[in-house]
């Protein structure tokens, strides 16, 4: 269902909107996205689905401009601002039997917390070094955005948009006429 899953958690999220398809439309097609991103993610009861799609816009905006090396637009940067406000981290000490262990926590319902660590995850990304590396697919009609391990990766996947090129190329190299 989801053609690209692994990149960082808001490049993920943009990537639930492909050129042919929002994958993000009901509430179930959310919770199967929450379910493949479990490791990520705190445990999350009832998600609301638009306020996600509406931090989608805002997450989509911010990493295009900010990949390029543009201003990112003023509203979606108080957006992801607010969402990490109202759901703030804090640290709930507890004993393990041998030492003080601290497990990050955050308060309010399932959709703030979910938008929080989703900004939260944003504004990391934003502000390190690997924002310049993002890319986007160069496969025909792709738009989804990838994090390359090497240097010379040009496609989302190599078995999606890399073999739909090179099968392609080997049509047009072998095409009658």
């Amino acid at each position: 269902m989801f053609p690209l899953l692994g990149e960082p958690l808001p490049i993920d999220l943009v990537n639930t909107r492909t050129s042919e398809e929002d994958l993000l439309t009901t509430p179930q097609a959310l919770a199967a996205w929450l379910d493949h991103q479990a490791e990520r993610l705190p445990p999350l009861a009832r998600v609301e689905l638009a306020p996600v799609l509406a931090l989608r816009e805002h997450v989509s905006d911010v990493v295009h401009a900010a990949r390029l090396g543009i201003e990112p637009p003023r509203k979606s940067l108080s957006a992801l601002t607010s969402a990490q406000r109202a759901a703030p981290v804090y640290r709930e000490l507890s004993w393990s039997g041998s030492a003080v262990i601290a497990t990050p926590r955050r308060p309010g319902d399932a959709t703030a917390v979910l938008l929080a660590v989703l900004a939260e995850a944003t504004a990391d990304l934003l502000t390190g070094s690997e924002i310049t590396k993002v890319r986007n697919c160069e496969g025909p009609d792709c738009r989804l955005l990838f994090l390359p391990a090497h240097p010379r990766r040009q496609w989302c996947s190599p078995k999606i948009c890399g073999n739909r090129v090179r099968v392609a190329r080997y049509y047009q190299r072998h095409k009658p006429g």
